[in-house]
């Protein structure tokens, strides 16, 4: 009995639906047998699970096309990513977006034929001969590191390929799809390796989901951060400064001087202190905290004196060194140090990306020093800090406790006793979590928190880390109320995460407009004749005096010219100075999608601004 037969018995309706089956944790094909004695639950469209099946059939069905109109490619691999799929080749020629309407001319005749997915499982000899037959390196390379047996190939119409599956029982079931983009990459992400094309595209059920996806994605081109960092005069990269590394202009700076400035009160509000560490440390403090064992390729290192440092990726070391600076008492506890620290770290030129993506950045970092009696309280307390700044910026996000990775540091004592504490935390504020198995720090694990944009996209921000390995292996301690010494519990901690990061992010969740207490330019004056000139340079000096951030055009220049040019800017209030205005000593604000307000004098304006900057609101 297959697996879809077993589901028919239970509910005929699931069993026609179902793309595949989860059987005692495993993803399975509905064309597999059926396990004795265990439970058979459907995976049915509109699960995550069916839309990542969807998509890797989709990206198969890919593959097939690209190789039956490109003879002598090359396949290497193709997952499903968040949202949608790609498939690396080998070609004479790299491929361009040219290309991608024959392929999808050729998927969607493919998808019309039906042709069902078939596993057959194949002896790993068999397979190895069978691929350098069909001269396809990469798959004999993917073959030769599985420590298998036998091997797993899906055969759909003429084309087959090395896969774990599940897939759809057939070509058919795939409602739409687009290809989006080519790209290059390089085989297994090594620079050493050669370079492929990559293919994305993406793929749904429904074809209204399709469209409001694409609908996204151009929307996603209108907001990135990139683009609109440039038209505001925000920042800049440049290459003979260095990838990865950020140039801020006025405009930018000032913008990220109003995030930090936010960050400074709301952490004196919940009892932090803030603290600096310097940018570079000597090797072995790096190797007596395990960096320099597990995180050393993502690092830099300098010689000084003859003497090896280590420029910070992180900012927990000098923190922990403050801590040792004086005999501590549990009455002294908890200890929480805040520091908007800038690091650097060796990120590979082909994962930069704007600012979500950079070399040198600046973390909300913190460290909180606590008894293991405070540590659940604490976390508590940083996962309201969190709810309360999101809810500043308008957005939501989930939860995920990622645990112990493969390569750490610490006892199992310890790493059981710091996954504990953030679970019985989760469980405790009420909010749904999911896992992310291996995910954790190589120190300890965490919890992260994953923001929902405008557009629905996620972004990692915030993380709340439980280290019982740092403070052990630094020897940090507190004098109990007996008198007997014992070691705190240690929170690493971001908000924001990376400041860099977050104005990216927010600069696409705004599209640019940035509500007006963060607006780097709160009210632009616009005048409509020079008679107006004197009252502008008069009224700035008055609203720059009063905290509002202004500027002032008096160009010679049409007004419909001015308010464009504003417009275009984000500016949040353009101020229109004619004659009456003048005569009056008044403004008329015009609001950045075009609608006007009354005429008012400057104390009312200001008065406005002030308000909506203490509230945080528009």
């Amino acid at each position: 009995m297959t697996v879809q037969e077993r589901i028919a018995q239970d509910d005929a309706k699931a069993a026609k639906q179902a793309v595949a089956a989860k059987v005692d944790g495993r993803l399975l094909d509905l064309s597999a047998p059926a396990p004795e004695g265990l439970a058979v639950q459907p995976i049915l469209p509109g699960s995550p699970e069916a839309l990542d099946i969807l998509r890797h059939s989709t990206a198969h069905i890919m593959a097939e096309a690209v190789k039956a109109l490109f003879p002598g490619v090359k396949v290497a691999i193709g997952p499903a990513i968040a949202d949608g799929f790609y498939y690396d080749f080998e070609y004479s020629r790299p491929f361009t977006p040219d290309d991608l309407p024959a392929i999808e001319e050729k998927m969607a005749a493919i998808i019309k034929a039906n042709q069902p997915f078939a596993c057959q499982m194949v002896p790993k000899a068999e397979a190895l001969a069978r691929y350098r037959a069909e001269g396809e390196p990469y798959k004999v390379e993917l073959i030769e590191n599985l420590d298998a047996e036998a091997v797993s190939i899906y055969q759909q119409g003429g084309f087959s390929d090395l896969c774990r599956g599940p897939h759809l029982p057939a070509t058919g079931r795939v409602g739409a799809f687009k290809l989006l983009s080519v790209a290059g990459a390089y085989w297994r992400g090594d620079e050493k390796n050669p370079m492929l094309s990559r293919i994305y595209g993406t793929a749904f059920f429904d074809k209204k989901e399709l469209k409001e996806h694409l609908r996204l994605l151009e929307e996603a081109k209108k907001r990135d951060h990139r683009k609109l960092g440039r038209e505001l005069e925000l920042f800049s990269f440049h290459e003979e400064a260095g990838a990865g590394l950020v140039v801020w202009h006025p405009r930018g700076m000032l913008l990220r001087y109003l995030i930090e400035e936010f960050e400074r009160q709301e952490h004196l509000k919940r009892g932090y202190h803030m603290v600096q560490g310097p940018q570079i440390l000597k090797r072995e403090l790096w190797e007596r905290s395990g960096h320099f064992d597990h995180y050393r390729e993502n690092m830099y290192f300098t010689e000084v004196e003859g003497g090896a440092y280590g420029i910070k990726p992180m900012n927990c070391l000098a923190h922990m060194l403050i801590y040792k600076s004086k005999l501590r008492s549990y009455r002294d506890l908890p200890l929480r140090y805040f520091e908007l620290g800038t690091v650097h770290r060796h990120e590979k030129s082909g994962v930069l990306h704007g600012l979500t993506r950079v070399r040198a950045f600046t973390q909300d970092d913190a460290h909180i020093l606590c008894t293991p009696e405070q540590v659940g309280e604490e976390i508590l307390g940083v996962m309201r800090f969190v709810t309360d700044v999101m809810g500043i910026f308008g957005f939501d996000y989930k939860l995920e406790l990622s645990t112990r990775p493969e390569h750490s540091i610490g006892s199992d004592q310890d790493w059981e006793r710091a996954t504990d504490a953030l679970t019985q935390a989760l469980m405790r504020s009420g909010r749904p979590y999911e896992i992310n198995e291996g995910d954790g720090a190589f120190y300890g694990p965490k919890i992260d928190v994953k923001l929902t944009d405008a557009l629905k996209r996620e972004w990692q921000c915030a993380t709340i880390q439980c280290d019982f390995t740092l403070p052990e292996r630094f020897e940090l301690t507190y004098v109990d109320s007996e008198g007997a010494h014992r070691r705190p519990v240690m929170l690493h901690r971001v908000i924001l995460g990376s400041i860099e990061r977050f104005i990216g992010v927010l600069t696409e969740h705004f599209a640019g407009a940035f509500p007006v207490w963060l607006a780097p330019e709160q009210a632009r004056l616009l005048t409509v004749t020079e008679r107006a000139d004197a009252w502008a340079a008069e009224a700035l000096e008055i609203l720059r005096q009063a905290g509002v951030r202004a500027e002032a055009d008096t160009r010679n220049e049409k007004l419909g010219a001015k308010v464009r040019e504003a417009q275009l800017m984000k500016v949040p209030y353009m101020l229109i100075l004619g004659d009456r205005e003048v005569d009056e000593r008044q403004v008329t604000p015009r609001l950045r999608d075009g609608s006007n307000l009354p005429s008012m004098g400057l104390d009312q304006f200001i008065a406005r601004v002030g308000e909506q900057t203490r509230n945080r609101r528009d």
